[in-house]
């Protein structure tokens, strides 16, 4: 490797849905990127990881995404064609090929990488961190062929498990906080308990042939495995609910154990009968990935090795026999020699420590409102359940409610004296619980957060400023919330303010900061062109004052809460026009 570092204006480290969404963002101000990690390819949970069917929440066809993350859906649908769910499986509403996930995000790379403004290195491993002061001023990578050095004015740690937090001598926290500290309903009850990681899946790529296949010798520690596990197609969680799965018999909702992942549904588009299995059956819960990365990883495989003969020798039939011969590993679609996944399955990072993180408290339902509490400083929105899987230490799965949420900027960077100024977190690392971070670890909510990462990168070098800071000033979150909306990236929820609607840049700012009245607090719905009530127009004319008093300018003299005959999305003009 050549002596000289690489020099770029931000070094983006990893390589999945955080660290690219984040490197979107960046090369489209114009910035300079350096995008580097230790997979062999891009796309993380999509592709090295083999989760390409999309965890995502009811609405997002047609709301609570940002317009990056739906043209990356748009393409892959594209790519067969137009057909919505190519694989048909039940779990999203895009099940696709990790392949076609790969092809769809190079192309979105392929214009940065081709003008030199992006410049992406994979298979290499970040392995020290360079401190001056208050900043992260190097970062150092170990290959196959040596190591090299990346120097940015800033850094976005995008990795799959928050690598860069201990590299760079950053507070931060695995496993449950405990409910002693917050008094989460779903955490685990007592004190904080950092073994209790959740399980990592080493997931497998199988095809439905239409002869039997040999299933070979059993893997080691086979019985043992199954009987432990165990092997079977019932899912249980903390509740107590319990459901068994047919097979293939898709006759009872929602589906068959096949058609849970399934990625390729030759119903629909010809080829091969495929499906991804990330089932509880190749959940790893003996150890921690974090705690004994190469233990974990060890055991996890050897579990999903299991977990496959069962499948093709023992696991029940629909006709009541046992096995399914039929099946084999896919090397052509795991993109590995043996088709497994080349990655675990990551569903716990380490996360910034903060004194104030996002809780699930912070994400719950509320009655008779819409939304989950929305903060100042939103910067993107999310929403899935608070979806843990078996911990570390024998605790049951959890699957608790939450109400559409947005990001804190605040929870992006260290808090102060805790971390670099110049560190951002661009992935599953916000500063956020346990049961909050599971509701943010899934497709849209990593990208989201990776999106909002770039964008305070990209305001943080625009100001010359370090991202700590400005995320911690009222005018430095404003233009890192404006430039959000204006990359597309909504910061609140509304399911009829898309970010192509004429209102969606002044009247989502407002929202953000309380120009919601009780008509529309209490659904997703704005109504942007309908007649605004005294009410709404109040609402609306407060949240101009407060931003105006953040941004340090004046109010347009004509805004006012007396005038007649404009609609909620026409009052956007009643804000500080120097935004």
């Amino acid at each position: 490797m050549s002596a000289r570092p690489i020099q770029v204006d931000v070094v983006v480290v990893g390589l999945g849905l955080g660290a690219i969404a984040a490197t979107l963002v960046l090369a489209a101000r114009g910035v300079r990127v350096a995008m580097i990690g230790p997979e062999s390819r891009i796309g993380g949970q999509v592709t090295t990881q083999l989760t390409s069917p999309l965890d995502e929440h009811p609405l997002i066809e047609t709301a609570g995404c940002t317009a990056r993350y739906r043209a990356f859906r748009d393409a892959v649908r594209a790519e067969y064609g137009g057909v919505p769910n190519p694989g048909g499986g039940w779990v999203s509403r895009v099940c696709f090929e990790p392949s076609v996930g790969e092809r769809v995000l190079q192309r979105m790379l392929a214009p940065h990488v081709d003008s030199g403004s992006v410049t992406v290195i994979p298979s290499a491993r970040p392995i020290a961190v360079r401190i001056v002061g208050s900043r992260a001023e190097e970062v150092t990578f170990v290959t196959r062929d040596g190591e090299f050095a990346a120097i940015g004015a800033i850094v976005i740690d995008a990795t799959e498990t928050g690598e860069l937090l201990p590299l760079s001598d950053t507070a931060w926290v695995i496993g449950s906080e405990g409910r002693d500290a917050y008094g989460e309903p779903h955490a685990l009850p007592g004190a904080p308990d950092s073994r209790a990681e959740q399980s990592c899946t080493i997931v497998a790529a199988l095809v439905r042939e239409p002869s039997p296949q040999s299933a070979g010798v059993p893997p080691a520690r086979y019985g043992q495995l199954r009987d432990a596990q165990p092997y079977s197609f019932t899912l249980s969680n903390d509740e107590r609910t319990v459901q068994d799965f047919a097979m293939y018999d898709d006759a009872v909702a929602p589906g068959s154990f096949w058609s849970y992942r399934r990625v390729r549904d030759p119903r629909l588009i010809g080829g091969a009968d495929t499906a991804i299995i990330n089932w509880h059956g190749n959940d790893y819960v003996g150890s921690g990935l974090v705690a004994q990365p190469a233990e974990t990883e060890a055991g996890a495989r050897q579990l999903a090795a299991g977990f496959v003969h069962w499948l093709r020798t023992e696991a029940p039939r629909d006709d009541g026999g046992r096995g399914h011969p039929e099946l084999r590993l896919a090397p052509e679609v795991s993109g590995t020699a043996d088709g497994y996944a080349e990655s675990p399955y990551v569903r716990e990072s380490r996360r910034l420590r903060s004194t104030e993180p996002v809780t699930e408290h912070d994400l719950m339902p509320r009655a008779g409102i819409a939304r989950a509490l929305m903060a100042d400083d939103s910067v993107g929105t999310a929403w899935y359940h608070a979806d843990l899987h078996p911990r570390v230490g024998g605790h049951p799965s959890v699957y608790a409610p939450t109400a559409p949420f947005t990001i804190p900027l605040t929870a992006l960077v260290p808090q102060p004296g805790r971390g670099p100024k110049n560190l951002i977190a661009g992935a599953k690392n916000l500063a956020a619980t346990q049961v909050a971070a599971a509701a943010y670890r899934v497709h849209p909510g990593e990208w989201a957060v990776g999106e909002a990462a770039g964008v305070l990168a990209a305001e943080a070098l625009q100001g010359n400023t370090e991202p700590a800071d400005l995320a911690r000033d009222e005018r430095g979150t404003l233009a890192v919330q404006i430039g959000a909306l204006r990359a597309g990236a909504p910061i609140f929820w509304a399911t009829d303010l898309p970010h192509t609607h004429p209102a969606f840049l002044a009247g989502s700012l407002l929202a953000a900061h309380g120009g919601l009245d009780d008509a529309r607090r209490a659904t997703l719905s704005v109504m942007p062109d309908a007649q605004a009530t005294p009410e709404a127009r109040r609402a609306l004319l407060a949240a101009a004052q407060t931003i105006a008093a953040r941004w340090g300018v004046a109010l347009d003299p004509d805004a006012t809460e007396s005038e007649t005959g404009i609609t909620w999305g026409s009052s956007r003009a009643r804000w500080p026009t120097r935004c």
